[in-house]
């Protein structure tokens, strides 16, 4: 739980103090679809700790002077991107020890 970068354990409260962000701006981002928190029982947002690097990129974007929507494209590229390169090496460890 406490390795699992997907874990939400951070209320809006703590991501925001986190992050540099302020509460609005981190709902702002789950309006954009950017990050999706978990809600808690009683509805409150929980953010990861992969939702938290995300949030605070933006942020320095948005600080930079790039538009709340063309910063989360721009992470959602770079999100997909990381995720295809991760999944390439571990397609290449495999065939490599296959090859053994």
């Amino acid at each position: 739980m406490f390795g699992d970068d997907d874990y939400p354990a951070c209320t809006t409260g703590r991501a925001a103090e986190i992050t540099g962000a302020t509460q609005d701006f981190l709902r702002r981002l789950d309006d954009a679809k950017l990050i999706t928190p978990l809600r808690s029982t009683g509805g409150h947002r929980r953010y990861s700790r992969h939702q938290l690097r995300l949030a605070a990129r933006a942020r320095e974007l948005v600080d930079q002077g790039t538009a709340l929507e063309a910063a989360c494209r721009i992470l959602t590229l770079e999100d997909q991107l990381e995720e295809a390169l991760r999944q390439n090496q571990q397609h290449r460890r495999q065939q490599e020890g296959g090859a053994a």
